[in-house]
């Protein structure tokens, strides 16, 4: 799948914009699979019996995990031509995630940076997580790399033209 016409551009965004995504219900198969993904079986996560002695009372899902399904949720929330992720900065885990919680994103453009030549830029992003009952789960920005709209061809010069027509009198069509 490539990017669509809806794709912006770096050169589309400015600081202050927001958006917000649809949401997504988190399972337990989201976090049994996160588990096994990454290898973090940590009993908070899967253990029901082991859990019910936290302060939680019962399993959480993983907050990188959530971090992903964020991340997931903001590919169209704005739809962005991005190149890359390229860092995350300040992220806080403020309240957990449980199965059954459906979460969503808000997400700001906070800076933009022109980069290489001016065919991409950095843009940096404040995303909060929040679950259905509005409350910030997770806060942070992350920081991606976007393409830049093509550069115009430059228009050649009068002299350049000129000599163009010159040479090509001479010697016919170049």
């Amino acid at each position: 799948m490539g990017y669509s016409e809806n794709h912006l551009y770096f050169d589309d965004m400015h600081v202050g914009q927001e958006w917000e995504s649809g949401g997504r219900t988190v399972t337990e198969t989201d976090i049994v699979n996160f588990a096994g993904f990454s290898g973090d079986f940590n009993p908070i996560h899967i253990d029901h019996e082991f859990a019910a002695s936290t302060p939680f009372r019962r399993p959480i899902a993983h907050g990188i995990g959530v971090f992903c399904i964020a991340s997931g949720l903001s590919v169209l929330s704005p739809p962005v031509r991005t190149i890359a992720l390229l860092g995350v900065r300040s992220w806080q885990f403020i309240l957990p995630v449980f199965p059954g919680d459906t979460v969503h994103t808000r997400t700001k453009v906070v800076e933009k940076t022109l980069r290489g030549r001016g065919k991409r830029g950095e843009i940096v992003w404040h995303r909060w997580i929040i679950n259905q009952d509005g409350k910030i789960v997770q806060e942070g920005e992350v920081i991606t790399l976007v393409e830049c709209r093509p550069l115009p061809r430059p228009l050649a010069s009068p002299e350049v033209l000129a000599i163009t027509n010159v040479l090509s009198e001479a010697t016919g069509p170049i």
